[in-house]
């Protein structure tokens, strides 16, 4: 299912902040979704870290992650990790479900279910998807070079 040149699904998630963060709220601004499997594990430590120290080179976009850790792990995370950008909690996997972003039952050989893909999308600012990648492995990380240069033709 991709949801690339369709409407993004909107959703309301809370930040590590306790704010309530509202995908259509952000229409006239673009917006870089980051799905993520777990709050201090390495590829993602990794992933996220690597966006907040180049996150000036996202075009002014707004960058959220978002993984189904809780509210708690993901503000210590952030706190440990010095994060500038919001962290979101999905807890029951909703939203990651609805961006075809989560696993089923088949993630690891645990079978866990309710544990967000890696996956990148860009919601251009009409609130339209314009890149998307859903990732199978969750050791691969997304192509960051290919989300700034949606974002950089996007801004033009």
């Amino acid at each position: 299912m991709s949801l690339k040149g369709s409407s993004a699904p909107d959703f309301e998630l809370y930040t590590t902040g306790k704010n309530l963060f509202k995908l259509s709220e952000h229409r006239g601004n673009s917006v870089v979704l980051l799905f993520f499997p777990g709050a201090f594990t390495g590829v993602c430590t990794n992933e996220l870290n690597m966006v907040n120290n180049d996150l000036g080179s996202y075009a002014g976009a707004t960058v959220v992650g978002i993984s189904t850790d809780s509210p708690f792990a993901l503000a210590e995370f952030k706190k440990v990790n010095g994060l500038t950008f919001d962290l979101l909690s999905d807890h029951n996997a909703s939203v990651c479900a609805s961006y075809g972003a989560k696993y089923n039952n088949d993630f690891t050989a645990m079978k866990l279910d309710r544990i967000a893909r890696r996956a990148a999308f860009v919601v251009d600012p009409s609130g339209a998807v314009v890149y998307e990648e859903v990732l199978e492995s969750a050791g691969d990380l997304p192509d960051l070079d290919a989300v700034k240069s949606v974002l950089a033709d996007s801004s033009k």
